[in-house]
Protein backbone atom coordinates (compact mmCIF):
# COMPACT_ATOMS: atom_id res chain seq x y z
CA UNK A 1 0.00 0.00 0.00
CA UNK A 2 1.02 3.44 -0.65
CA UNK A 3 0.42 4.50 2.88
CA UNK A 4 2.68 2.20 4.41
CA UNK A 5 5.77 3.77 6.65
CA UNK A 6 9.02 2.89 4.86
CA UNK A 7 11.32 0.29 6.99
CA UNK A 8 14.30 1.52 8.97
CA UNK A 9 16.90 0.53 6.64
CA UNK A 10 15.08 3.00 3.41
CA UNK A 11 15.06 5.45 5.85
CA UNK A 12 18.37 5.31 6.95
CA UNK A 13 19.64 5.36 3.42
CA UNK A 14 17.24 8.56 2.62
CA UNK A 15 19.46 10.57 5.08
CA UNK A 16 22.20 12.80 3.99
CA UNK A 17 25.68 12.09 4.85
CA UNK A 18 25.46 15.19 7.38
CA UNK A 19 22.23 13.51 9.23
CA UNK A 20 24.25 10.17 9.56
CA UNK A 21 26.89 11.95 11.24
CA UNK A 22 24.70 13.33 13.36
CA UNK A 23 22.98 10.63 14.57
CA UNK A 24 25.94 8.65 14.70
CA UNK A 25 27.43 11.02 17.48
CA UNK A 26 26.02 11.71 20.72
CA UNK A 27 26.74 14.76 22.97
CA UNK A 28 28.91 14.02 25.69
CA UNK A 29 26.62 16.04 27.89
CA UNK A 30 22.97 15.79 28.06
CA UNK A 31 20.70 18.59 27.39
CA UNK A 32 19.81 19.66 31.29
CA UNK A 33 23.97 19.09 31.71
CA UNK A 34 24.77 21.61 29.48
CA UNK A 35 21.85 24.10 30.52
CA UNK A 36 23.38 23.91 33.91
CA UNK A 37 26.32 25.01 32.50
CA UNK A 38 25.05 28.41 31.29
CA UNK A 39 26.81 31.28 33.42
CA UNK A 40 24.78 34.35 31.02
CA UNK A 41 21.90 34.50 28.19
CA UNK A 42 20.98 37.13 26.40
CA UNK A 43 20.00 38.00 22.84
CA UNK A 44 23.00 38.23 21.81
CA UNK A 45 25.45 35.41 23.58
CA UNK A 46 25.78 32.42 26.03
CA UNK A 47 28.61 32.80 28.25
CA UNK A 48 28.71 28.81 29.44
CA UNK A 49 30.90 26.98 32.07
CA UNK A 50 33.25 24.42 30.16
CA UNK A 51 34.43 21.56 31.42
CA UNK A 52 38.15 20.46 32.14
CA UNK A 53 39.50 17.69 29.58
CA UNK A 54 36.29 18.15 26.31
CA UNK A 55 38.05 19.61 23.15
CA UNK A 56 35.32 22.68 22.01
CA UNK A 57 34.47 21.42 18.65
CA UNK A 58 36.06 17.93 17.02
CA UNK A 59 38.88 19.12 14.54
CA UNK A 60 40.31 16.00 12.61
CA UNK A 61 39.99 13.62 14.94
CA UNK A 62 35.77 14.37 14.78
CA UNK A 63 36.27 13.15 18.34
CA UNK A 64 33.24 14.47 20.64
CA UNK A 65 33.57 17.60 21.61
CA UNK A 66 31.58 20.70 23.04
CA UNK A 67 29.95 21.76 19.95
CA UNK A 68 28.17 18.69 19.85
CA UNK A 69 26.31 19.82 22.63
CA UNK A 70 24.91 23.04 21.06
CA UNK A 71 21.72 22.33 20.07
CA UNK A 72 20.44 22.31 23.45
CA UNK A 73 21.46 25.75 23.89
CA UNK A 74 18.93 27.12 21.65
CA UNK A 75 16.28 28.57 23.95
CA UNK A 76 14.17 29.49 21.20
CA UNK A 77 16.16 30.55 18.41
CA UNK A 78 16.17 28.70 14.96
CA UNK A 79 19.46 27.97 14.95
CA UNK A 80 22.35 26.56 17.98
CA UNK A 81 24.96 29.49 18.73
CA UNK A 82 28.07 28.88 18.03
CA UNK A 83 32.02 29.37 19.22
CA UNK A 84 33.13 33.26 19.43
CA UNK A 85 37.04 31.92 20.32
CA UNK A 86 38.61 28.87 21.76
CA UNK A 87 39.86 26.97 24.95
CA UNK A 88 42.23 24.51 25.11
CA UNK A 89 40.40 21.32 25.82
CA UNK A 90 42.40 20.77 28.64
CA UNK A 91 41.09 23.88 30.03
CA UNK A 92 37.99 24.63 31.92
CA UNK A 93 35.97 27.76 32.48
CA UNK A 94 34.59 30.98 30.83
CA UNK A 95 33.73 30.48 27.35
CA UNK A 96 31.61 32.58 25.06
CA UNK A 97 28.75 31.69 22.08
CA UNK A 98 27.41 33.82 19.93
CA UNK A 99 23.31 33.04 18.97
CA UNK A 100 23.39 34.07 15.93
CA UNK A 101 25.57 35.50 13.17
CA UNK A 102 25.21 39.32 14.04
CA UNK A 103 26.11 38.62 17.30
CA UNK A 104 28.90 36.44 16.52
CA UNK A 105 30.83 39.39 14.03
CA UNK A 106 30.26 41.71 17.01
CA UNK A 107 31.93 39.35 19.54
CA UNK A 108 34.56 39.08 16.46
CA UNK A 109 35.24 42.30 15.93
CA UNK A 110 35.43 42.50 20.23
CA UNK A 111 38.25 39.54 20.37
CA UNK A 112 40.11 40.99 17.60
CA UNK A 113 40.80 44.49 18.83
CA UNK A 114 41.97 43.35 22.45
CA UNK A 115 38.58 45.11 23.49
CA UNK A 116 37.77 41.76 26.01
CA UNK A 117 39.89 41.12 28.98
CA UNK A 118 39.80 37.59 30.08
CA UNK A 119 41.17 36.24 33.64
CA UNK A 120 42.90 33.00 34.30
CA UNK A 121 43.83 31.20 37.47
CA UNK A 122 46.46 28.77 37.32
CA UNK A 123 48.06 27.10 39.94
CA UNK A 124 51.43 26.16 39.02
CA UNK A 125 54.37 23.97 40.24
CA UNK A 126 57.11 26.20 41.88
CA UNK A 127 56.98 30.17 41.88
CA UNK A 128 56.93 33.24 39.06
CA UNK A 129 60.45 35.62 39.47
CA UNK A 130 58.22 38.07 41.25
CA UNK A 131 55.13 38.82 43.28
CA UNK A 132 53.48 40.48 39.92
CA UNK A 133 54.93 41.55 36.66
CA UNK A 134 54.69 39.96 32.97
CA UNK A 135 55.50 37.53 30.69
CA UNK A 136 56.75 38.92 27.23
CA UNK A 137 58.72 36.13 25.46
CA UNK A 138 57.58 35.64 21.90
CA UNK A 139 56.18 32.37 21.04
CA UNK A 140 56.40 30.09 17.93
CA UNK A 141 54.23 27.30 16.64
CA UNK A 142 56.57 23.99 15.29
CA UNK A 143 54.44 21.10 13.26
CA UNK A 144 56.24 17.75 14.06
CA UNK A 145 55.26 14.40 13.17
CA UNK A 146 54.71 13.58 16.42
CA UNK A 147 51.74 16.55 16.47
CA UNK A 148 52.59 20.33 17.51
CA UNK A 149 53.25 22.25 20.16
CA UNK A 150 54.73 25.99 21.04
CA UNK A 151 57.93 27.20 21.96
CA UNK A 152 59.56 30.13 23.11
CA UNK A 153 61.40 31.93 19.76
CA UNK A 154 62.59 35.33 18.99
CA UNK A 155 61.12 34.02 15.28
CA UNK A 156 57.79 33.86 17.09
CA UNK A 157 54.89 36.15 17.38
CA UNK A 158 54.58 38.87 20.63
CA UNK A 159 53.07 37.42 23.30
CA UNK A 160 51.97 39.17 26.84
CA UNK A 161 50.32 37.76 29.77
CA UNK A 162 50.38 39.78 32.92
CA UNK A 163 50.74 37.91 36.33
CA UNK A 164 49.90 38.25 40.12
CA UNK A 165 50.88 35.76 42.69
CA UNK A 166 47.54 35.54 44.77
CA UNK A 167 48.48 32.41 47.18
CA UNK A 168 51.10 29.99 47.97
CA UNK A 169 51.21 26.67 48.84
CA UNK A 170 54.09 23.83 49.77
CA UNK A 171 55.60 23.60 46.14
CA UNK A 172 52.87 25.26 44.27
CA UNK A 173 51.69 28.76 43.53
CA UNK A 174 48.20 29.88 42.63
CA UNK A 175 48.43 32.83 39.99
CA UNK A 176 45.92 35.46 38.17
CA UNK A 177 46.61 35.50 34.90
CA UNK A 178 45.40 38.10 32.12
CA UNK A 179 46.69 37.77 28.94
CA UNK A 180 47.08 40.51 26.89
CA UNK A 181 47.26 38.40 23.56
CA UNK A 182 46.08 35.58 22.50
CA UNK A 183 48.85 33.48 20.86
CA UNK A 184 48.06 29.42 21.35
CA UNK A 185 48.82 27.95 24.50
CA UNK A 186 49.89 31.45 25.89
CA UNK A 187 49.80 30.76 29.26
CA UNK A 188 51.14 27.48 29.47
CA UNK A 189 53.81 28.37 27.37
CA UNK A 190 55.02 31.45 29.34
CA UNK A 191 54.55 29.88 32.98
CA UNK A 192 56.70 26.81 31.76
CA UNK A 193 59.52 29.22 30.43
CA UNK A 194 59.35 31.10 33.69
CA UNK A 195 60.11 27.60 35.40
CA UNK A 196 56.93 27.22 37.19
CA UNK A 197 54.39 25.18 34.80
CA UNK A 198 51.15 24.79 35.09
CA UNK A 199 50.12 21.24 37.50
CA UNK A 200 49.30 18.77 35.24
CA UNK A 201 50.52 20.18 31.90
CA UNK A 202 51.56 16.85 30.03
CA UNK A 203 52.88 19.19 26.98
CA UNK A 204 54.87 21.89 28.77
CA UNK A 205 55.69 20.35 32.67
CA UNK A 206 54.80 16.67 34.53
CA UNK A 207 51.15 14.83 34.64
CA UNK A 208 50.19 11.83 35.89
CA UNK A 209 47.63 9.62 34.00
CA UNK A 210 44.93 10.83 36.50
CA UNK A 211 45.53 14.52 36.70
CA UNK A 212 43.50 17.32 34.85
CA UNK A 213 45.25 20.54 34.04
CA UNK A 214 45.18 23.09 36.47
CA UNK A 215 44.13 26.35 34.43
CA UNK A 216 40.84 27.73 34.52
CA UNK A 217 39.23 30.69 31.92
CA UNK A 218 38.09 32.43 35.63
CA UNK A 219 36.01 35.40 34.28
CA UNK A 220 35.76 37.99 31.33
CA UNK A 221 34.94 41.29 30.94
CA UNK A 222 32.71 41.57 27.66
CA UNK A 223 31.82 45.40 26.58
CA UNK A 224 29.04 44.59 24.12
CA UNK A 225 27.24 48.05 24.15
CA UNK A 226 28.29 51.40 24.19
CA UNK A 227 25.32 52.52 26.12
CA UNK A 228 25.75 49.91 28.78
CA UNK A 229 27.76 48.59 31.28
CA UNK A 230 29.96 45.85 30.11
CA UNK A 231 28.97 42.35 30.88
CA UNK A 232 30.46 40.35 33.85
CA UNK A 233 31.14 36.64 34.24
CA UNK A 234 33.17 34.46 36.03
CA UNK A 235 33.30 30.65 36.83
CA UNK A 236 33.89 28.75 39.86
CA UNK A 237 36.60 26.85 39.65
CA UNK A 238 36.44 23.13 38.99
CA UNK A 239 36.41 20.31 41.51
CA UNK A 240 39.65 19.41 40.54
CA UNK A 241 41.07 22.42 41.26
CA UNK A 242 39.85 22.72 44.71
CA UNK A 243 42.27 21.15 46.73
CA UNK A 244 45.74 22.76 45.42
CA UNK A 245 43.45 26.09 45.60
CA UNK A 246 42.43 25.66 49.48
CA UNK A 247 46.48 24.66 49.76
CA UNK A 248 47.28 28.24 48.24
CA UNK A 249 44.57 29.87 50.24
CA UNK A 250 41.81 30.24 48.53
CA UNK A 251 38.92 30.54 50.97
CA UNK A 252 36.06 29.92 48.65
CA UNK A 253 34.57 32.43 45.95
CA UNK A 254 32.98 34.35 49.27
CA UNK A 255 36.48 35.39 50.46
CA UNK A 256 38.05 36.19 47.05
CA UNK A 257 38.10 37.56 43.56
Amino acid sequence: MSGRNPSASSRQAARGPDEKRALARRPPLGAQEIQARVLHRDGLILIIDKPAGLAVHAGPSKAPSLEDCFDALRFGLPRPPALAHRLDADTSGVLVLGRHPKALAKLGRLFQGRDVEKTYWAVVQGSPPAEEGMFDQSLLKLNTRSGWSVKVSDKGQPARTRYKVMGRGPDMTWLELKPETGRTHQIRVHCAAAGCPVIADRLYGTSAPDQLLHLHSRGIVLPLSKNKPPVVVVAPPPPHMLKALAACGWAGDSGSG
